[in-house]
């Protein structure tokens, strides 16, 4: 077949068991469950950092964190030109990304030809697209545009502009607005790059009273819940503002609220497929939509990311292109957001013999034994490293010096940790599997030799915030609106 265009649809912060398709009868997602009816959903498929900016990279560059050289966010990488886009490109693809991309820096084109910004932190209006067009709208007074942050981090909000010029929106219609006018010539790559359902959850009329909290179910909380917390588990808390105790009632409406804010983007999706359709580009269009990592959402009374548990690091993965991709096939084996670059130079015609994932096309039918796939966080001693196969999880987090494994076979929901004596021959094969992947990455801080044996490097305890009451706490403002928000006379100086 003809080379086909190539969308990735993309959010920020999206668990695996969001799509009413796949399982969830709660959420409302009519445009993703027609992807699982006309493609292939990837249903293990898992982030290779559970943290937006490693990510990212991983996706981008088609390559586990430790050949990035990025594990945690702040950490600025050098472009390589080596990027999937950028092979793309040098293979006769126009290419375009729209929307949150979170490089270091923000405004640069990492291998595409062209982009449309819009990110949660704007430096200045000049450098977001976004937040331009929002101003010339008339709505300038707005400081916050993305939802107000620090201490209101995770209370659901309702947004300051109306659903047309919401952030959400915004994505929606400049991708179809793309497709439209790229129907002929050279075949075309883009990213629509969402930044929802990420907190602050902020929703126009009327998507924020699609749910109500009283009918959604409550977060996964088993009896002993604090026995499944890592060191990052707890500082997340903190600098979230979400440990200082625990309200049911709360907890469904943030639940409300970031489904709202995932049916809002799947309603986006809707639109984008239905320019397709109307410019005839639908059945030559590869369209995979996934996400950057998972949230917690309240599982173990913990918000965010930065954890390996599964509803931080598994997301979802679907891939639609007729004659590539079974309509209504499922794939269970472990998948990765490192499979995306190779998938598309694959099809599209770049090079990629140097990148780490595999066609996902190939995996789904089979033609690769790889059983395991694999996430890290951070390096030496604030460092947390994942094997996950269609069965396990196992991590060691270095600050806590110990490991965790959960068997999704019979716990679906990582509700109980497994114990070493009942299975210690999977235990030994899945450290097995972690330590000699790190060690053949070079990751000499977190494993070393003794003996011809592997075995974990042990670093000195790092420090904890969280034993300060008043410790550990973010805050977080617009940059460029710093000025603009000063009200002589209340507003509190700040060094």
């Amino acid at each position: 077949m003809d080379r086909p265009n190539i969308l990735l649809l993309f959010t920020d912060m999206q668990r695996a068991d969001t799509i009413g398709a796949l399982g969830n009868p709660a959420i409302r997602t009519p445009h993703l469950d027609r992807l699982v009816r006309e493609g292939t959903a990837f249903t293990r498929c898992f982030t290779p950092s559970p943290v937006c900016v490693p990510a990212r990279y991983c996706l981008h560059y088609g390559r586990w964190p430790h050949r990035t050289g990025c594990t945690h966010n702040g950490e600025e990488v050098a472009d390589d030109g080596r990027s999937y886009v950028e092979r793309l490109g040098q293979a006769g693809y126009r290419t375009h990304g729209i929307g949150k991309m979170h490089f270091e820096p923000v405004h640069g084109l990492r291998g595409f030809q062209s982009r449309e910004t819009q990110e949660e932190i704007a430096e200045q209006p000049a450098h977001d697209d976004y937040l331009r067009h929002l101003q010339a709208s008339g709505f300038d007074h707005v400081l916050d545009p993305h939802g107000v942050r620090s201490d209101w981090y995770y209370l659901p909000q309702v947004a300051a502009m109306p659903a047309r010029l919401h952030p959400t929106q915004w994505i929606g219609d400049r991708a179809c607005d793309f497709i439209a006018g790229a129907g002929g010539g050279a075949p075309w790559y883009l990213t629509a790059s969402f930044i929802h359902p990420h907190p602050p959850f902020a929703l126009p009329a009327p998507w924020y009273r699609l749910y109500d909290s009283v009918d959604l179910e409550d977060p996964s909380v088993p009896e002993d819940w604090q026995a499944h917390h890592t060191r990052a588990n707890r500082i997340q808390n903190r600098y979230k503002y979400r440990d200082q105790g625990w309200d049911r009632h709360l907890a469904r409406q943030i639940r409300a609220a970031y489904y709202g804010c995932i049916s809002f983007v799947d309603f986006q999706v809707g639109r984008i497929l239905a320019a397709l359709a109307a410019s005839g580009q639908l059945e030559r269009t590869l369209i995979l939509f996934s996400s950057d990592h998972g949230e917690l959402l309240g599982d173990y009374r913990c918000y965010g990311k930065r954890s390996m548990h599964d509803a931080a690091t598994r997301v979802p993965l679907l891939a639609r292109l007729p004659g590539v991709f079974a309509a209504g096939a499922v794939c269970d084996r472990p998948a990765s957001l490192v499979d995306i670059a190779p998938t598309v130079c694959a099809l599209g015609g770049g090079a990629g013999d140097d990148l780490d994932g595999l066609p996902l096309h190939e995996l789904a039918a089979g033609r690769h034994g790889r059983d395991a796939v694999f996430s890290q966080h951070q390096r030496g001693a604030e460092a947390e490293y994942l094997v996950a196969t269609r069965d396990w999880s196992f991590f060691w987090s270095a600050a806590d010096r110990r490991e965790y494994a959960y068997h999704r076979a019979v716990d679906p929901r990582q509700t109980r940790l497994a114990s070493e004596a009942w299975h210690p021959r999977e235990f030994a094969d899945l450290r097995g599997r972690l330590q000699r992947f790190l060690a053949a990455g070079g990751q000499r801080d977190a494993v070393e030799e003794v003996d011809g044996r592997w075995r974990w490097r042990l670093h000195p305890a790092p420090a904890d915030p969280t034993a300060d009451p008043a410790g550990g706490l973010l805050v977080q403002r617009q940059p460029w609106a710093a000025g603009v928000a000063r009200i002589p006379g209340y507003t509190r100086d700040e060094a």
